[in-house]
């Protein structure tokens, strides 16, 4: 098919439907949609679904649901997938539930009457002035139920990759501002896919808090965890050794480095992040040691107590050496994590302070879906399935005598 001038093809069928018989134009209209993504998903395939063909480049993989709200009514979609690539219809817009979360919050702190000038000019140039109480509910109820079955759903399968965070935002809560915690987690699954695993708002990052966090995913059926990667937050780190036992902690070497950072005089730190740095360059776990090793030796004489600091991190900023070459570089930090915090940090700073932490977990919550679903969209994977069957192999001397004795 060749690509026309961009039409809202949804609302231009919606204008000339618009005041007729409502079931059966929405039937009229989803016949519509469907036939023409059977159209472009034909089009894209080479053949028709079912059709042998010499052209075929690709084939259907089944479909996902999709609600689309249009001037008609509801309609319940069912979007086409492939075997190869992925596809998204032109007529739908990619990010539509995390801006109607993003409406419904900012509707809500007006109604609330605790929105800014800036929240404000956002209403209005939303349109969202008039919304009422009742409005703004029904909307955070739909909002609501999507959220809560997307943090509430089973984990299939295993995942041998788990990283940990949390990001801070500012809530109303009794008449006061305060400052609350949102924990994420995301795993690499056995098939080297990126997955959402779990999203929570929280007072803090103390130990209960990770200890309940953890445990819900947990129970949700989190397995298979071999490595999990985070900072060196204390209560994270009993909560991991208490929920998640057996598993290898790797300690974030970003975060290691600004903590030597922060222990050591400006004038001093250049060298020092250059001697640490050159170990985390090396290509297997000895020369790493020796690398460690040579920093280590360097700051005795001046800081022995930060040379202590690293001799002691040393096992957990280097766990990632005992894990397959071509994870190494994602699986050694939280820097993958990070950049997911930084996107939705990009996205509440436009509201500023939340209404209520039901509004914190209503927006990043979808945003959440969103990124989920874009993760797991096609064949796209994080890690090849040929790089992760090399974690199923003995990767030390250690590992190999443990298997030989366990057969």
């Amino acid at each position: 098919m060749t690509d026309g001038p961009k039409v809202d093809l949804v609302n231009l069928v919606g204008n000339v439907l618009e005041g007729q018989h409502g079931d059966m134009m929405r039937t009229a209209l989803s016949s519509f949609l469907h036939a023409l993504m059977d159209a472009q998903v034909t089009d894209l395939c080479g053949a028709a679904y079912g059709e042998r063909s010499n052209d075929r480049t690709n084939s259907r993989n089944g479909t996902r649901p999709r609600v689309l709200e249009t001037r008609v009514g509801t309609l319940d979609l069912d979007i086409p997938k492939l075997r190869e690539g992925s596809y998204f219809p032109p007529f739908l817009q990619p990010r539509r539930r995390w801006e109607r979360a993003f409406v419904n919050v900012v509707a809500e702190a007006y109604v609330a009457g605790v929105s800014t000038r800036k929240v404000e000019a956002l209403v209005e140039a939303m349109g969202a002035k008039g919304m009422s109480k009742s409005e703004v509910s029904r909307m955070a109820e739909v909002l609501d139920v999507e959220v809560e079955a997307f943090r509430k759903r089973p984990l299939e399968g295993s995942f041998p990759y788990v990283w940990l965070d949390a990001m801070y935002l500012k809530v109303r809560e009794a008449g006061r501002i305060v400052s609350k915690a949102v924990l994420v987690a995301f795993g690499v699954n056995a098939d080297g896919q990126r997955e959402v695993l779990g999203v929570a708002v929280t007072h803090g990052e103390m130990e209960r808090c990770w200890r309940s966090f953890l445990g819900g995913l947990v129970e949700r059926g989190l397995k298979g965890v071999q490595l999990v990667v985070s900072d060196a937050h204390q209560g994270l780190r009993n909560a991991i050794a208490a929920v998640l036992n057996g598993t290898t902690w790797q300690r974030c070497y970003v975060h290691f480095l600004r903590d030597i950072s922060s222990h050591l005089p400006k004038s001093a730190q250049g060298f020092a992040l250059a001697a640490l740095r050159n170990a985390f360059q090396q290509t297997n776990l000895e020369h790493a040691r020796e690398a460690m090793t040579k920093a280590i030796e360097l700051l005795t004489p001046r800081f022995p107590k930060v040379a202590e600091l690293i001799r002691e991190a040393e096992p957990d900023v280097l766990a990632y050496f005992s894990f397959p070459e071509p994870h190494r570089r994602q699986v050694r930090s939280t820097n993958p994590l990070e950049r997911l915090n930084k996107e939705l940090r990009r996205r509440t700073r436009v509201v500023g302070i939340f209404p209520n932490d039901a509004s914190v977990l209503r927006l990043v919550g979808m945003l959440l879906v969103e990124q989920h679903e874009e993760w797991t969209a096609g064949d796209r994977r994080y890690f090849s399935a040929g790089s992760m069957k090399l974690l199923d192999a003995p990767r030390t001397l250690a590992d190999l005598e443990d298997r030989l004795v366990a057969k």
